[in-house]
């Protein structure tokens, strides 16, 4: 009979917000299928079920927000609610048997007592004997402190979940404390100060004179707050730039375009040819394939593409493992299913954490160019503008009307020297300029 506790589902989570219950209090449930949707600090995503059983606790309620660790629920194995209802019943007729003794020894006192009256006074103790114990006067006769009724099942859940029966009301027959009176008490133990936690909306004496709202911290916004101050901070940053000749990656679109590429829903984008070159221009530089580790810097076996999206709390970044195995047409499907779950808040754990380095495309956002801040423990980060417009000196000499696209890489010097860093951007042109190469 397993405790379902608030699970580690990323690598920053330290507290998680239960948003919706999948099953019902008294509901079978299966491994592997889903019990919840939690909320973590990058995601939501939907949570399955440890083991198989029935759903018999439900400790947070839905909108509630606790540590990791805590308890959630509590799922019951098979056959043990039977076993419960066996013990309960042998208990009953038990307790049933015990009232009847006592009832025929109350009817008994009265006799007793009479012939105890009747009975003549003690003799003084002769010297040196001790007389019997006696009760004092007016007191009754000393009996055993009484018992908390409870069911045996009732007693041991109450000492795996630390309640105290003595403060258990219970609700069986003549005030017995059952399993549910039990789980009913630990319930209220553990979410009474779950409510505390949950910030309220601000009221409006905290608002300041000129302030027109105060908007708390999502659990995103709170890592991504931190995570940058670990980033800027510690990692000393340097920026490389250059503008490419995006002319070919838009004669490659508009082949694609004229071939019908337009009408397919998983068309391949700018933005896809440049993933993938990144991804290529690391394996031909893999020197760059790599992060800071203490007193060393690890290089990577595989390229695992970081793609960072946009999303109403922050930013996620979803990852294609072993990217430099993936085709042009592979990367582009990922990406749309991976961004489309992300905005969802619909990712595996997996599906986010980790990264050799990161790809972060404002282009489509109308940004000409812009510094993207490293991913830590990441050496690297590449930062796409848009492609504009300019008037170019073409190989005649004359003026002419050209396509360029910024790219800055921002390189945790650690990591990566200037060097390297020029080597992989000079193979990153090339490829970009060359977008044939990156279909084969």
């Amino acid at each position: 009979m397993p405790e379902i506790q608030m699970p580690k589902l990323s690598d920053t989570m330290t507290e998680g917000t239960l948003v919706a219950w999948k099953k019902k209090k008294g509901d079978e449930v299966s491994a592997g299928e889903v019990l919840a949707e939690i909320e973590t600090d990058k995601a939501t995503m939907e949570w399955e079920s440890p083991e198989d059983g029935t759903l018999t606790e439900i400790y947070v309620e839905e909108g509630g927000k606790v540590n990791v660790g805590d308890k959630i629920g509590f799922i019951a194995g098979e056959g043990e609610e039977e076993a419960e209802k066996k013990e309960e019943e042998k208990e009953s007729v038990e307790k049933e048997k015990k009232e009847s003794e006592e009832a025929e020894a109350k009817e008994k006192e009265p006799k007793k007592e009479l012939e105890k009256k009747a009975a003549p006074k003690e003799k003084p103790a002769e010297a040196g004997v001790s007389p019997a114990p006696t009760q004092p006067t007016g007191l009754p006769p000393q009996r055993e402190e009484a018992r908390v009724k409870a069911s045996p099942v009732a007693r041991r859940i109450a000492a795996e979940l630390g309640v105290d029966l003595a403060d258990v009301k219970g609700t069986g027959p003549e005030g017995r404390v059952t399993e549910t009176d039990v789980r009913a008490a630990a319930k209220s133990k553990i979410t009474a100060p779950q409510k505390t936690t949950i910030v309220p909306k601000p009221s409006a004496p905290s608002i300041k004179a000129g302030e027109s709202a105060r908007i708390q911290f999502s659990s995103m916004r709170k890592i991504i707050a931190q995570r940058l101050v670990e980033s800027l901070g510690p990692i000393p940053h340097f920026y490389l730039n250059i503008d490419i000749d995006a002319g070919p990656l838009m004669e490659a679109r508009e082949e694609l375009k004229s071939a019908g590429e337009d009408a397919d829903p998983a068309k391949i984008t700018v933005n896809d040819f440049v993933l993938k070159a990144a991804v290529q221009a690391a394996v031909k530089v893999p020197r760059v394939n790599a992060s800071f580790d203490g007193d060393a810097f690890v290089e990577y076996a595989d390229v695992d593409l970081g793609i960072a999206v946009a999303l109403e709390d922050g930013l996620l970044t979803p990852v294609i493992r072993a990217a430099q195995n993936k085709s042009l047409r592979e990367i582009s499907e990922l990406v749309k299913d991976l961004a489309h779950r992300a905005r969802n808040k619909r990712m595996k754990p997996e599906e986010f954490q980790g990264g050799t380095f990161t790809v972060s495309n404002l282009g489509g956002m109308g940004i000409d160019s812009f510094s993207a801040v490293i991913n830590p423990p990441q050496g690297f980060i590449l930062a796409i503008g848009k492609i504009t417009k300019v008037p170019v000196v073409d190989d005649s000499d004359q003026i002419v009307v050209g396509h360029r696209m910024s790219i800055t890489m921002s390189c945790d010097h650690r990591v990566i020297d200037g060097a390297f860093g020029a080597e992989y951007l000079k193979e990153l042109r090339h490829l970009l300029e060359n977008p044939a190469l990156l279909l084969v």
